[in-house]
């Protein structure tokens, strides 16, 4: 239960060809294919910076993230079925964002995703969002969150924090 007596929907709509889906542990086949994104040591270097090491396991991680927000499959439609091509966790003050396959990279996924949550933060009242940290290389994705209004709160040492105030 992510957030207080709120239920989490199974299915949120963000286009007609993309969806976000509950994620639950009894996805293992969905995990399975998840790992596989993890093992890709140049989105580990986006997700988790230049020292991480490609999971071996990516379980433990879900189960936080669900315990922290709202976790979701990122899944597209893709000859008549949705089929998971990344995860993303709607969270107050973080909001973590992978789409697995390359060749989803720079296709504006990411942003319909980020944009339905926005509205679905919106919605639950929330009076902002935050981005815990972007790494400075990480280009791609200061340039997405940075085009729907989140602005640098804070510089860290690797990158910097984002926020995004919402009306309510």
């Amino acid at each position: 239960m992510p957030f207080e007596n709120i239920p989490q929907p199974d299915l949120l709509s963000v286009s007609p060809t993309l969806r976000l889906r509950r994620w639950r542990p009894e996805d293992k086949a969905d995990m399975e294919r998840a790992l596989q994104w993890y093992q890709d040591p140049e989105l580990v270097y986006f997700v988790d910076g230049p020292d991480a090491k490609p999971y071996s396991s990516v379980v433990k991680m879900y189960e936080y993230l669900d315990q922290k927000g709202e976790e979701y499959w990122i899944e597209e439609l893709e000859n008549g079925e949705f089929v998971p091509i990344g995860d993303v966790t709607l969270c107050r003050e973080d909001l973590p964002i992978v789409l697995g396959p390359k060749e989803k990279w720079g296709q504006g996924c990411g942003r319909q995703v980020v944009q339905t949550l926005i509205h679905r933060a919106e919605a639950l009242g929330f009076d902002h969002l935050g981005v815990e940290e972007i790494y400075h290389y990480n280009i791609r994705s200061k340039r997405m969150f940075e085009s729907l209004g989140f602005q640098v709160v804070e510089q860290t040492d690797a990158g910097c924090r984002y926020r995004l105030d919402l009306i309510c």
